[in-house]
């Protein structure tokens, strides 16, 4: 294929920068549907292996196949894991974003293409090539590689996007034996279609190296800065942590983000929770919808299991009702909340962080549930037995707050801390307990002060063990009651119960020196562009402290940080700054303190965006 030298590359007319090491970001635009999930988690991999801390995000459409699909992948030499907002680099397999997706890139940029853009009568007149003179392109023959290595017609669409893999790693020097090893990972050692896919990189690695002279101003180089790390997503390593937690029961019905949280508990379970006779010591039930997952959860946690179910937004809102009873009646049990963006069905396969007000009082009437925010694999696997220790010692729902951009993306994580504390069951009253006690007990009396109860699980052995567990109005002795004084005095004590819950849940993180007036709060994955963001506000001389919310009810450490500070910036990514309204409600002291910095548009938090409308927020305070 040498005579095609000639039209495998345009190079721009100059170079925009000098060559970035290991200081880029690369956008692959596909069709939903064609098997590019493979290729492009094979070269995040492949990177990964040779020591770059890189992170991938996924766009993908919410039909099944048809329609565009995008994946980004950061390489940062400073560990930077963010989203940006440049793409230096063009993987375009989508003829019908291909001009839009070009107009994207910065100047210099390189743009790979497959040449049925230019070749195929289907696009005469697409002028892909004339949408921009400031930026290299790479025509890539895919369809004459394919037949070159033989690949049988039957699986050509979802191979051929490994020929893009094999020019690109020649383009900025990936090895191909890192790739193998990716592929070896993926495919679980099955020689067969590791041999299919690395025979068309081999194929277009070699045609690349004959064919694409011109020097890429972006590369990589191998690094060590991944050693005794992994690649994980958020939704695997919370079911994990489930699983490690005591899991016994687990209800859901498929909703996505979160059904591959659902399918990993199972996978793990199946694993992990099987006695030496091969017996299953737990249970999963994929329910008819949301509203009986949650009340098979329910029905588990009074019982004793450690029980839980995952969802999203509109799932969360039909378990409004019975997140209602689990707080009244106290019931342990936990929901883990996979957010994606709404209102409404909305972008089902877009993140937010739009679920944290409702997430925190769902239900009807005064309720407040404890919440969980993990920012990275490494604490939602941590929260995913956390919560069920929380449920059990507080008697309550918790609920974890995580997101489509952790859970479903691919994420460099440190290897998971095995649990360093025996499972906390609470105040769980046994036939020797109440022996002890000559039978007396009240479920719903205070008697340490906290605010939660003692409880039994049926079936135990003593004449005394059984109550009443009530949802509508009852008295501390779980005897039905619609006495006002009653009803007072339950709600005291349970927010007696919540304020217990503010000593037990994770403190925040708090990054930053004392003595300066701006302070930052965030959460959950809003916190890597947060942390980039600061080192450019340090660049531009805005010093600033961060303070990294874990868990709702807020504690102590907050409202510490909010006296220390003029001005807190709040930084979600949600649309109506939810926390910073939950900050003003709780604190109303400081309301005037809180700026609310929002943004939601289906797209994780940029460090660009933070830096620019902090900046913007900071020059309109001196005027």
């Amino acid at each position: 294929m040498g005579d095609s030298v000639q039209t495998a590359e345009r190079a721009a007319p100059s170079p925009a920068t000098a060559t970035r090491i290991n200081d880029f970001q690369m956008i692959v635009a596909t069709i939903n549907g064609t098997g590019s999930q493979t290729s492009n988690t094979a070269i995040l991999r492949a990177l990964f292996k040779m020591g770059i801390p890189v992170n991938g995000k996924n766009i993908f459409p919410s039909n099944i196949q048809g329609l565009p699909t995008w994946f980004t992948i950061r390489v940062s030499k400073d560990g930077y894991t963010a989203r940006r907002e440049t793409n230096e680099i063009l993987v375009a397999m989508n003829p019908n974003t291909a001009v839009e997706d070009a107009q994207q890139l910065p100047s210099g940029g390189i743009c790979l293409y497959d040449e049925v853009f230019v070749t195929d009568q289907r696009y005469r007149g697409f002028g892909f090539e004339e949408s921009r003179d400031d930026i290299s392109y790479h025509r890539l023959p895919i369809d004459a590689l394919l037949k070159e290595v033989d690949v049988p017609k039957a699986l050509q669409d979802r191979v051929r996007n490994m020929v893009y893999v094999g020019a690109l790693a020649h383009l900025i020097g990936i090895t191909l034996e890192s790739l193998e090893e990716a592929l070896i990972h993926h495919f679980k050692g099955k020689e067969k279609p590791v041999a299919l896919n690395m025979n068309a990189i081999k194929a277009a690695h070699a045609w690349a190296q004959e064919n694409l002279q011109t020097a890429s101003p972006y590369r990589v180089e191998a690094m060590n800065e991944t050693e005794g790390m992994i690649l994980i997503d958020g939704n695997s390593a919370g079911a994990l942590g489930a699983v490690y937690g005591g899991m016994t029961f687990l209800a859901w019905y498929p909703i996505t983000p979160s059904t591959s949280l659902a399918d990993a508990a199972t996978a793990y379970a199946n694993h992990l929770r099987v006695d030496e006779n091969g017996r299953k010591n737990f249970a999963i039930v994929q329910a008819e919808d949301e509203l009986a997952a949650i009340g098979m959860v329910l029905g588990a946690g009074w019982a004793g299991a450690r029980a839980f179910t995952c969802t999203s937004g509109p799932g969360i809102s039909l378990m409004s009702e019975f997140a209602g009873m689990a707080y009244f009646a106290e019931i342990p049990s936990v929901i883990w909340d996979v957010q994606r963006m709404g209102p409404s069905t909305g972008l089902p396969t877009r993140t937010s962080q739009g679920d944290l007000m409702s997430a925190y009082l769902l239900g009807h009437g005064d309720t407040h549930h404890v919440v969980l925010m993990p920012n990275d694999p490494k604490e939602a696997f941590e929260f995913g037995w956390r919560a069920f220790d929380l449920a059990d010692e507080l008697q309550t729902l918790v609920f974890v707050l995580s997101d489509l951009d952790l859970g479903m993306n691919q994420w460099m994580s440190d290897p998971f801390d095995y649990p360093d504390e025996p499972m906390k069951r609470g105040k769980v009253l046994s036939a020797e307990d109440l022996e002890e006690r000559n039978g007396k007990w009240y479920r719903f009396v205070d008697e340490d002060g906290d605010g939660v109860g003692y409880r039994t699980l049926p079936g135990t052995e003593h004449w005394n063990a059984a109550y009443f567990a009530r949802g509508t109005g009852h008295n501390k002795y779980a005897v039905y009651s619609e006495r006002a004084d009653d009803w007072v005095e339950n709600l005291e004590r349970l927010r007696r119960k919540f304020d217990t819950a503010r000593t037990l849940v994770p403190k925040p993180i708090v990054h930053g020196k004392k003595g300066n007036p701006i302070g930052i709060i965030a959460y959950g994955t809003s916190d890597t562009a947060v942390l980039e963001a600061r080192d450019y506000l340090a660049e531009a001389e805005i010093d600033t402290c961060y303070l990294r919310l874990r868990a709702l009810p807020i504690e102590e450490t907050t409202r510490a940080f909010i006296e220390e500070h003029e001005r807190i910036y709040v930084v979600e990514n949600n649309y109506d700054g939810q926390l910073a309204n939950i900050l003003r409600m709780e604190l109303p002291e400081y309301a005037t303190r809180f700026i609310t910095m929002a943004h939601a548009d289906g797209w994780p938090l940029t460090a660009n965006w933070i830096t620019e409308t902090l900046k913007q927020h900071e020059a309109a305070q001196k005027n």
